[in-house]
């Protein structure tokens, strides 16, 4: 099977590949393995040198990078740049942090001595989404090496280009051959790796029903699974806030990748007092926004994905606007070539809205008003997903209390939601299961063994 991959920007074709056999994924993944027993006796502080280069080879091509990434799936080349920088970043990070991540640790109990050690896995499947090509793809791959397994990606076929780049990155990083491998595989290779006995565990991004589909598979094989399946994140505005910095924020916080991440704000929870000013501010902010060509650096909002990704916008305004919501601006397509949306803001939106029920991966900005801040927390909490939230006040106190009450696995006051290495990054209820990123990411694929001493046999 051949497939194009397309330039949302212009909607004209890019590169045609071809679908690699079954048999021929599942000969990788068996050389994958032979390699991983060697690879595994090595220890952290011999595989650092590995990623250390990886993040010099990443900076070394960050242009060539960042514009196979625009050219693929349209995000502003500004933004693809501080994608293969920050990629870099983390690596460095785990470098230098790895070895006391992984140490042995030392356990009181009633023998001579107890030893709590992170040991590897095996052969890692890692599948990817379009949005965040690198980025997605390489915090799950570094800590799974750093600790001692091999990882075989299955890139999302929009980015294939940007996946067999990755892999070449760590050819000249002069990793093993085959201790990270980029297979052009289809949905049913996808199932057989899960199946296989080289493949020990699963780490996917993307949506909740491809998270339910490859968490059934690896829970039938009993294999050890990572899923981040996005979120509805709440971005909760109080009473007492500079509303044109939280309005700058927030127009931040939605357009991040032209509103297609999984921690974009995506609802925005605004208290009755300020919510006027806060609509024509944020308003403000999103007509100012310059959409464009992704490639020119002046670009801030690119296009979107595909065709039905601006077909998804259309339905959700047309349903909000059927239900009473108001459209302050924006609210249709582009009339350019390409997959373009224009940036909105739909006032009078109500829980029942699809806007306010589903994962908006776009350039929309609903806006609730609420009363009082329990009514805020319900509202953010209301919904199926759990990844990322932020809260907004004047009241660092208060927004630190409002914060641990909303269910999610980040939530930021004063700040828009983000992922770092240092923190560890992950959702509760539908967005997912397991943690990536810090010493949490990096301890999901090993084997937690303990080691106990007695005394004479």
């Amino acid at each position: 099977m051949t497939f194009e991959t397309v330039n949302p920007a212009t909607g004209q074709p890019i590169e045609t590949y071809e679908e690699m056999p079954a048999g021929e994924v599942l000969d990788v993944a068996s050389r994958m393995h032979r390699t991983f027993l060697g690879w595994r006796t090595l220890s952290v502080e011999e595989r650092v040198p590995y990623v250390r280069r990886l993040a010099d080879v990443l900076r070394a091509n960050r242009q060539a990078y960042a514009e196979l990434m625009t050219r693929e799936m349209g995000k502003p080349l500004r933004e693809s740049l501080a994608e293969v920088e920050k990629c870099a970043w983390m690596a460095e990070v785990y470098a230098d942090n790895a070895p006391a991540w992984l140490a042995d640790e030392a356990v009181e109990a009633d023998g001579l001595e107890h030893r709590v050690v992170f040991q590897p896995l095996g052969v890692i499947l890692a599948v990817m989404p379009w949005n965040f090509p690198f980025w997605q793809a390489l915090r799950c791959a570094v800590p799974a090496l750093l600790a001692g397994n091999a990882v075989l990606l299955k890139h999302a076929s929009v980015c294939t280009g940007s996946g067999l780049a990755i892999e070449q990155a760590f050819v000249k990083a002069r990793c093993p051959g085959d201790v990270f491998r980029t297979v052009v595989a289809g949905h049913d290779t996808v199932e057989r790796l899960i199946a296989s006995e080289q493949v020990q565990g699963v780490s996917l991004t993307g949506s909740v029903e491809a998270g339910r589909a490859v968490a059934g598979r690896a829970g039938w094989h009993l294999k050890k699974m990572v899923l981040e399946l996005g979120g509805s994140d709440p971005f909760v505005v109080l009473d007492d806030v500079d509303v044109d910095m939280v309005a700058e924020q927030a127009t931040r916080g939605r357009m991040l990748n032209t509103g297609q991440s999984c921690i974009a704000a995506k609802r925005f929870i605004v208290h009755e007092d300020v919510a006027g000013a806060f609509t024509e501010r944020l308003a403000g902010h999103m007509r100012q926004r310059r959409v464009g060509d992704p490639l020119d650096m002046a670009t801030e909002v690119g296009p979107l994905v595909d065709e039905s990704a601006v077909h998804g916008m259309e339905g959700f305004v047309k349903d909000a606007v059927e239900q009473g919501a108001t459209v302050v601006t924006g609210g249709r397509r582009l009339d350019r070539p390409g997959f373009f949306f224009q940036p909105t803001v739909l006032a009078d939106v109500t829980r029942d809205m699809r806007v306010a029920r589903e994962e908006v991966f776009g350039p929309v900005a609903p806006i609730c008003t609420v009363s009082d801040e329990n009514e805020a927390v319900q509202l953010a909490n209301d919904t199926r997903f759990g990844l990322g939230g932020s809260v907004w006040t004047a009241d660092e106190e208060r927004g630190m209390a409002i914060a641990r009450r909303i269910e999610a696995g980040c939530v930021f006051v004063n700040h828009i939601t983000k992922s770092d290495p240092r923190l560890p990054f992950g959702g509760v209820k539908q967005s997912g299961i397991g943690r990536e990123l810090a010493r949490y990411g990096l301890r999901e694929f090993v084997n937690v063994k303990t080691l106990n001493r007695y005394g004479h046999g």
